[in-house]
């Protein structure tokens, strides 16, 4: 490939032209790839046929690599060994660098320069100008098997790196006969050598004293831009920040980028080794190579030495020497007018004109973790940030804050520890973030003499407060830091200074709240861990944490005990505290301290309901109600505890066995506390949601109870729970108008919570009863109101709401898009109400039609359901339909008889009607008859019209089939009045039947006949429409309801349960199977309107 050396005429020149690359050279901004031979004249002179050997293979490997990644060479540019390579894509260029330098090409080396810039031609063949002329220089900087990029070539392919490739920074140069410096990166990879000497530069600098590095720098370009700024523009600048940050490393950096903007030099003055304030003028004058001059003061000899030079210095470790290295900078900068000085210090030097720059954590994002992987492969030179270990670099990095220091020592640790171990072993980070390099400062060594040193420059009244910080977890403001820190010792006056100093000393970050909320405060974990042990140390912990646990005990009763209209403060400030919560409830618990504890679980019932956090409010009482007889509550507060539990646990469908609120009852009438049974009344009725029957007494005594007492708040609650339990059984006209009173009452008692819970159920009735426009309305003001006031609980069932409504109008994409964010809801509730979410998202899937997405979300809704009847019904009613769309009519039949053996009220009408269809399809029309027929009782009886147009349209299939036309275009027509009316869609799965019957109906009947019949029936009203339906049933001599209605074969089966007999014994007399009894029996129980064997019996002994 390469033309032969002057000295070796035997080996024949290479002509690039055979090459076959194109004649057309890219133009326009280009990538240029620059490359030769490191040494090749002493090569030729040493190896000569190794030599002819390796350019061989250098000319296959860069033809086959241009051919790979789509370079261009112009075949007059390049001479002697060089060559020349034009790419329209920078990452093509780096890719096709890679390959040449991965390739074996032994004994030569070759060094590459990649730049992007606009080109120029000189002809139709070659380049020419500054462009090409910057990549030579580039090129020329590298070592044999390195390749380096222009700071342009890099902003293009940092994101578009080979596999496993990496860019190392390595500063800012000067290129011969190049006007103004470049930044240069290096191409890395695992297969290369990527250690090498500094590269090649020719052309003298400007002079300083930077030290310099041994290992790269990573990230923080956008404040190193910003640092260049400020310092451009400001005289002093300091940085600021704890031990470990990077202070002196980003100082180093940005004064390297600034070199050559400092004619006079920069010079680095490190005051870390310093102890006695007067020696830090002598210290900087040595650093910078002043001698003693007779009669002249180091002072003086330095300010003489800068006078009017345009210099920068760094003066690096300022904290501990802040009144000497102040004074110094104050009179160097006084008398120096172009000097600038860029200090760092663990706290502001507090000078006239100085600009205070506190130096962040790295982004967890993206630079720690750079970070972390860059240096453990120094540690470990094959270890890779993959795919596969990202989320526990990413979780270390998280634990460590951040901090720089603190990321390089755990990094170290890959040498002898898994990543798992090392997070595992953050819980004790002093003894695991040791062994920092021997050329370090002894306090950068390990994480524990970075902090000491730190804590060894605070004054005593600051120690204290320090080490009762360590108490606060997640953050606290300036109120709890004074009712917790202050004592005899440090008095609450002083707090505020004290806290000042602190964070001055970078030892507590202070962040203003982007609520608006003030200032809070907190300290990095390594700090908190840090001072914990120091508060440990000190004797005073137990105190301490009790008056941290008092101070939110009480700040959650005060804001428990101003009513429901503070819930929405006590909401904001219980989720900006949780972590201090926690700690507090912890706190007590280990104390033993179970009635504060208690208090705290009843204190904050909004951030429980509204925030999503039942089960954790649920697990503190159920640890403290597990160890009750240990815990030696007093029996009202146990009642209370008990009745609180149980209220909690129905809210997520697992309520406790009724006997312990029956207890806890018994205990409130006992002691005569009109409260606490108001509570406990609550907590039994709450079994209304799961079992109506058994808990009617108890709501019928609350209501009685709060009537007489005036409680219009216990009201609200009675007939929101009525609502919900009437809606989840299925019946909207005894759910909507409780929904209604319970939002009302809410409304004028300021209960944002229960109002909008009323009006999630009252939007599961609107729907039910097929009022869709309606309660999209309500659902959609619910979920926006919601989400604005962060109640997750009520963004989950508006958007569910909204979901279902959107569903039943076609809206499919709609409804997906709002089932989704109730699953995001759900699963920041911890999973509580998925199932039902994911149901929603089965009807989403069969509105826009699509078989298998449905399938799928209902068997998550099985997957996530709970092990009650009424919940696990709710999941479920989707599944048959489901299947039924996907094909599967043998086992949407199973799914069809067994819900419908257990649901109730709407989801029974749905299912009954599903049924329908899937007996048409398997040839039995008998059983398609009568479960439409015994849908549209339960429609008439519960007011649940949605679906009832599918259920008539199934009727008029039936009827045609019998040639009864004009019947079934009645009910056809019906059907379309009620979906033109209420916006009722058809799913796609029924379409095709659809389209064949009115096909059918219209040929026998005629045009104008049809259209007459149908005419007919669309001007029926729903309930018309139904009755209507239920006469066509009456003609044959059987009524639609009532005993009457009941075949013979359902009356066989009604006699022998009432004689006592179960299914089994039921199917072995009368011949059929247990689950068509069970069949027989949901049929008997819509007919009569009855839901249990006990009520049956009792209607077989009165018609006996």
């Amino acid at each position: 490939m390469l033309a032969t050396m002057s000295q070796h005429a035997e080996m024949p020149a290479l002509n690039w032209s055979d090459l076959g690359v194109s004649e057309l050279l890219p133009t326009g901004t280009v990538t240029l790839l620059l490359a030769d031979v490191e040494g090749s004249t002493r090569l030729w002179e040493t190896q000569p046929e190794q030599m002819t050997t390796a350019l061989a293979a250098l000319n296959r490997t860069v033809d086959d690599a241009l051919a790979a990644y789509g370079g261009v060479r112009p075949v007059e540019q390049g001479e002697g060994d060089s060559f020349v390579a034009a790419f329209a894509r920078a990452s093509d260029a780096v890719a096709c660098a890679l390959a040449l330098q991965r390739a074996p090409l032994a004994p030569i080396r070759i060094r590459i320069g990649l730049h992007t810039g606009e080109i120029q031609l000189r002809d139709e063949s070659n380049y020419a100008g500054p462009t090409i002329n910057r990549a030579a220089r580039i090129r020329d900087l590298a070592h044999g098997g390195q390749t380096v990029l222009s700071g342009v070539t890099e902003l293009l392919v940092a994101e578009r790196l080979p596999e496993s490739a990496w860019l190392s920074d390595l500063g800012s140069y000067p290129l011969r006969g190049v006007p103004r410096p470049e930044r240069v990166v290096q191409l890395c990879h695992p297969d290369l050598r990527n250690e090498f000497p500094p590269l090649r530069v020719r052309t003298v600098v400007t002079s300083h004293n930077l030290p310099a590095q041994l290992t790269s720098f990573v990230g923080r370009q956008a404040q190193l831009s910003e640092l260049r700024q400020l310092v451009a523009g400001n005289r002093l600048v300091t940085l600021t920040g704890a031990g470990g940050a990077g202070k002196t490393r980003l100082a180093l950096e940005v004064a390297a980028g600034l070199i050559d903007e400092f004619s006079d030099g920069v010079w680095y003055v490190d005051l870390a080794p310093v102890t006695v304030p007067a020696v830090v003028p002598v210290t900087t004058a040595r650093t910078l190579g002043l001698p003693d001059q007779p009669g002249l003061s180091t002072m003086e000899t330095l300010v003489r030495f800068m006078g009017p030079k345009e210099t920068l210095m760094v003066l690096d470790n300022c904290e501990h020497l802040l009144d000497a290295s102040g004074a110094m900078v104050v009179e160097l900068l006084s008398a120096c007018p172009q000097l600038k000085i860029v200090a760092t210090s663990r706290e502001p030097l507090g000078l006239p004109g100085e600009l205070s720059w506190r130096v962040p954590s790295l982004s967890l994002t993206d630079e720690a973790v750079d970070l972390f992987g860059d240096r453990a492969r120094r540690a470990r030179p094959n270890f890779l940030v993959s795919e596969e270990n990202s989320a526990l670099v990413a979780e270390i990095c998280e634990r460590l804050d951040g901090m720089p220091l603190a990321i390089e020592l755990a990094a170290a640790r890959v040498r002898a520890l898994s990543l798992k171990q090392i997070l595992d072993s953050l819980h004790d980070r002093f003894r695991l973030l040791t062994g920092g390099a021997r050329t370090a400062v002894r306090r950068q060594q390990t994480l524990r003499a970075s902090v000491d040193w730190s804590h060894a420059l605070l004054t005593e009244p600051e120690r204290v407060l320090f080490r009762r910080l360590a108490v606060f977890a997640g953050g606290f403001d300036f109120d709890a830091a004074q009712a917790v820190g202050s004592d005899s010792e440090v008095e609450g006056f002083q707090v505020i200074d004290q806290l000042s100093l602190l964070v001055d000393k970078s030892l507590v970050v202070a962040v203003e709240s982007a609520a608006d909320d003030g200032m809070r405060y907190r300290l990095l974990e390594t700090v908190r861990q840090y001072a914990q042990e120091k508060l440990g140390e000190s004797g005073e912990a137990d105190r301490v944490r009790t008056r941290h646990r008092d101070y939110y005990a009480v700040m959650a009763a005060d804001l428990h005990a101003r009513g429901p209209s503070a819930d929405a403060e006590l909401l904001h400030w219980a989720q900006v505290e949780i972590e201090n919560l926690r700690a507090a409830f912890a706190w007590s618990r280990e104390n033993c301290d179970s009635e504060v504890a208690l208090q705290m679980i009843t204190s904050l019932l909004p951030l429980w309901l509204w925030g999503g956090r039942v089960l954790e409010a649920l697990a503190g009482l159920d640890a403290i109600l597990a160890e009750d007889e240990r815990s030696g509550l007093t029996p009202a507060v146990w009642a209370g505890a008990v009745a609180e539990q149980s209220i909690l646990a129905s809210w997520v469908a697992m309520p406790p066995d009724l006997a312990r609120p029956q207890k806890a009852l018994a205990i409130a009438r006992e002691l005569g506390d009109p409260a606490l049974v108001e509570q406990a009344l609550i907590a039994c009725s709450m079994h209304a949601l799961y079992n109506r029957d058994l808990a009617q007494q108890y709501v019928a005594e609350m209501l009685e109870q709060f009537n007489a007492t005036g409680s219009r708040w216990g009201l609200c609650q009675v007939f929101a729970y009525q609502a919900t339990a009437c809606v989840m059984a299925g019946e909207p006209v005894a759910g909507r108008p409780s929904a209604e009173r319970a939002r009302d009452l809410a409304d004028e008692l300021g209960d944002r919570f229960f109002s909008r819970n009323s009006r999630a159920w009252l939007t599961i009735a609107l729907v039910f009863q097929g009022e869709l426009a309606d309660a999209t309305s309500v659902a959609s003001a619910l979920a926006e109101e919601a989400e604005a006031a962060d109640d997750v609980t009520m963004v989950l069932f508006g958007n569910l709401g909204h979901s279902l409504a959107s569903s039943f109008q076609g809206h499919a994409d709609a409804a997906h898009t709002s089932a989704q964010r109730a699953l995001s809801a759900a699963e920041r509730m911890g999973g509580i109400s998925g199932d039902t979410v994911y149901a929603g998202l089965a009807y989403a899937a069969l509105a826009g039609g699509d078989a298998a997405a449905a399938r799928h979300a209902v068997q998550e809704a099985v997957r996530h359901t709970v092990p009650l009847r009424e919940v696990f019904t709710r999941s479920v009613v989707p599944m048959a339909e489901a299947l039924f769309a996907c094909g599967d009519l043998a086992a949407a039949r199973q799914w069809a008889d067994e819900t419908a053996a257990v649901a109730a009220g709407w989801y029974q009408l749905i299912t009954l009607t599903v049924r329908a269809f899937i007996a048409l399809a398997q040839g039995d029309p008998e059983q398609a008859e009568r479960d439409a027929h015994d849908a549209l009782a339960v429609a008439s009886r519960t007011g649940s019209f949605m679906r009832v147009a599918d259920t008539l349209e199934c009727l008029a299939r039936l009827v045609s089939l019998e040639g009864n036309y004009a019947h079934a275009a009645r009910l056809l027509g019906s059907a379309g009045g009620i979906r033109q009316r209420l916006h009722h869609i058809r799913y796609p799965m029924y379409q095709a039947d659809y389209e064949s019957v009115v096909a059918v109906v219209r040929e026998a009947l005629g045009h104008n006949d049809f259209d007459g019949a149908w005419a007919e029936g669309a001007a029926l009203t729903t309930e018309g429409a139904i009755a209507y339906a239920q006469r066509g049933r009456g003609e044959r001599k059987r009524p639609a309801a009532g005993w009457g209605s009941l075949t013979p074969m359902e009356l066989d089966v009604a006699r022998l349960v009432a004689e006592g007999l179960g299914n089994r014994e039921i199917g072995a007399r009368l011949f059929i199977s247990p689950r068509t009894v069970q069949s027989h029996l949901t049929h008997v129980y819509a007919k009569l309107g009855i839901t249990s064997r006990v009520q049956l019996s009792q209607e077989v002994l009165r018609h006996s």
